[in-house]
């Protein structure tokens, strides 16, 4: 899926302009877990200071993770959780591409509990399309369907798809000081 993101800013004499109009440099459809997309937008480090223009933030690499007072919104569809229990999925192979798509982000998620991950960032999450399950870290779930909303404080979660339709959601997180 293709997420079309258009910048605004101004011009040398403050007139309101569209800086582009596309999508993001670093959108990745992913060729080892088939169905997901990752597609970061834009990357605050830390504090936004609209001094420093409209540069593309995503042009380059890095990581995700922004620092205190600094954001990342980002849309990512999860394929259905079937795709990760086929007999043809490689995590070996698939591993690296999580990392390369949400560099920052993908080293946060434990090895010996796939899909569970703990950010330093408030987050708040809104599903554009399909369900999806939120699961804690004591087993609890929620089921969150489209147009549902969560305010995340920095909780140990993971995404669950056990549907069989993909899931697209949407996430602004906040860096945040760690507990």
């Amino acid at each position: 899926m293709k997420i079309r993101r258009v910048v605004t800013g101004k011009d040398a004499s403050g007139k309101s302009v569209f800086v582009s109009d596309g999508h993001s440099p670093r959108e990745m459809v992913l060729q080892h877990t088939p169905g997901f997309v990752s597609s970061p937008l834009w990357l605050v480090p830390g504090p936004p200071d609209l001094r420093q223009g409209h540069a593309d933030t995503m042009a380059q690499n890095g990581p995700l993770l922004a620092g205190p007072g600094g954001a990342c919104f980002l849309v990512v569809t999860f394929p259905p959780d079937s795709v990760m229990m086929s007999p043809e999925f490689n995590p070996a192979l698939a591993g690296p591409e999580h990392a390369a798509a949400a560099p920052g982000i993908a080293e946060t998620f434990e090895m010996d509990n796939p899909g569970m991950h703990t950010t330093p960032t408030l987050d708040c999450v809104t599903v554009i399309k399909g369900e999806i399950v939120l699961e804690l870290d004591d087993g609890a779930t929620t089921t969150l369907r489209a147009g549902d909303t969560v305010v995340q404080h920095g909780a140990r979660h993971a995404w669950r798809n056990p549907g069989t339709e993909p899931a697209t959601v949407s996430f602004v997180m906040l860096g945040a000081h760690p507990r």
